[in-house]
């Protein structure tokens, strides 16, 4: 059983004794998603893969609140970031610019990455350790700038 896990089920009794509704309902996101993936695969899911499952769910409610936004529809945005604030208690703290660009310069001389072409490498080291951390479309394009 994964650690993240029970934290995440914890989470959800606490939010349920304290009768918060929009926080409850956003952690049941989370372990329906979990558990639709943990059947899928037929496999219970380790803190990384929740980690991925967190951090998709975190980007795809940032894509909704520019729809929203770009829409006028505040409230709606409003809505999906206090989603994200809940999301975001069970991901690590993220990491500064300054640390993001340690560990690309780190990977890129690991891996003797010269060109964009061995962009694949760098990004293969990378992700496991910016997982939850990071935007990686953000670093992706840090990457990019500094291979091309």
């Amino acid at each position: 059983m994964s650690a993240l896990n029970d934290r995440i089920k914890e989470a959800m009794k606490d939010a349920m004794r304290a009768k918060e509704k929009a926080r409850l309902s956003t952690i049941r996101l989370v372990l329906s998603a979990i558990k639709q993936v943990e059947v899928d695969t037929r496999t219970e899911l380790d803190d990384t893969a929740i980690l991925a499952i967190l951090d998709k769910m975190v980007k795809q409610r940032r894509e909704s609140i520019k729809q929203y936004e770009d829409a006028g529809r505040q409230e709606l945005a409003d809505v999906e970031q206090a989603e994200i604030e809940v999301l975001q208690e069970f991901l690590p703290k993220p990491l500064t610019d300054d640390e993001i660009a340690d560990l690309i310069d780190q990977a890129i001389s690991s891996t003797g990455a010269e060109s964009i072409k061995d962009m694949g490498k760098v990004m293969g080291i990378l992700k496991p350790q910016l997982q939850g951390r990071a935007d990686m479309g953000q670093v992706s394009g840090k990457i990019k700038s500094r291979l091309g």
